[in-house]
C-alpha cells in the first residue's frame, strides 16, 4: 500500500497514516542462522513430546544433541517459535501496553453443541530454510477444522484470513470465540472482525494452559502423521501436505469421543439430531 513515488505524501506520512513503522518497509537480514534452524527443529520435536518444557529443560536436553547453549538464546528461539511451557503460570506477568484483555468465558460452561465455541491457535513449522506458521480455526465441540492458513511471518493478517474463510465456508458463526492472549489475537484487525460479527470474545487467563489442549493434539497429530513423514522445501509444498492431512482429519479420521464419527460429520449434524 506504500507508494514510494507518490508526489503528495512522503513515505513517512504514508506510513503514519497506515499505522506502520517505517523500519518494516526495509527488508532486514534474518538473524536466524543455519544452526538456529537445526536447534529449533530439535526443540519442536521435544516440545511435541513434552509441551511442559521451559528454558531449563530445553537447555539440558539440547546438550544430548550436542548443543550447549545459554537460556538467553533458547528464550529468543522460543519467541521465534511462538511456544511457551504449558504449565500454570504465576500471576505476576503484566499484559503488554495497550493490550485489551477480554474475560475468560468458558469457566464451568458445558460445550455440547457445535458453533457454541470456536477457538484458534498457531503452531511453528520448521523448514529446510527458514520456518512457517500455521493457524487453525476449530469448532470446540466437534473438533472440526473449519479453516486454516500458512504464513512465513507472525503478523495477524493470515489469522484474520483464516477467520473470514471459516465464516464464509460454514455460513455460520460461534457464540464465543476463544484464543490465547497472543499479539495476533489481541490486535485491532482480529478483534474488530469478531465484534463486527457480534461474536463474544474470550481469552485464556493466566495459567489456563489446558484451554488449547484440543488444538495442541491437532498439531501433534499433523506433525507426526504427515509432516514428519514427507519432505517439503517450499511453502506451496507444505500447504499441499497440510491440506491433504486436514482433509483426512476432518472427513476420514474417526474420533472415539464422538462414537467413532468424523469431526466434519459431527459438525454437520443438525442441532436437533445432535441433541
Amino acid at each position: 500500500m506504500i507508494d514510494p513515488g507518490d508526489q503528495k505524501l512522503s513515505i513517512r506520512k504514508q506510513a503514519k497514516l497506515l499505522g506502520i513503522n517505517r523500519n518494516r518497509l526495509t527488508t532486514r537480514q534474518s538473524k536466524t542462522t543455519e544452526e538456529d534452524r537445526k536447534i529449533m527443529t530439535i526443540m519442536d520435536e521435544l516440545y511435541l513430546e513434552c509441551p511442559f518444557y521451559g528454558q531449563r529443560n530445553f537447555r539440558e536436553n539440547l546438550k544430548d544433541h550436542g548443543y550447549d547453549i545459554g537460556r538467553k538464546r533458547i528464550r529468543r528461539l522460543m519467541r521465534i517459535m511462538n511456544i511457551e511451557a504449558l504449565v500454570p503460570k504465576p500471576s505476576t506477568s503484566v499484559p503488554a501496553k495497550g493490550h485489551e484483555v477480554f474475560p475468560y468465558l468458558l469457566r464451568k460452561r458445558e460445550i455440547n453443541t457445535v458453533d457454541d465455541v470456536w477457538c484458534a491457535d498457531i503452531t511453528y513449522i520448521p523448514m529446510e530454510k527458514g520456518h512457517a506458521y500455521l493457524v487453525a480455526i476449530m469448532d470446540w465441540h466437534s473438533r472440526a477444522v473449519l479453516a486454516w492458513e500458512i504464513s512465513n511471518t507472525m503478523d495477524s493478517a493470515f489469522c484474520v484470513r483464516a477467520l473470514k474463510e471459516a465464516l464464509r465456508r460454514t455460513g455460520r458463526k460461534p457464540n464465543i470465540f476463544n484464543t490465547d492472549q497472543g499479539s495476533q489475537f489481541t490486535g485491532n484487525d482480529w478483534i474488530s472482525e469478531l465484534q463486527k460479527q457480534d461474536i463474544q470474545i474470550s481469552m485464556d487467563g493466566r495459567g489456563r494452559w489446558m484451554d488449547n489442549v484440543f488444538i495442541e493434539r491437532l498439531w501433534r497429530s499433523l506433525k507426526y502423521e504427515k509432516l514428519r513423514l514427507w519432505s517439503y522445501h517450499t511453502i506451496p509444498e507444505l500447504r499441499a501436505l497440510t491440506a491433504d492431512w486436514i482433509e483426512f482429519y476432518n472427513h476420514r479420521r474417526k474420533h472415539q469421543a464422538h462414537g467413532y464419527n468424523t469431526p466434519w460429520s459431527v459438525y454437520q449434524t443438525p442441532v436437533s439430531q445432535a441433541a
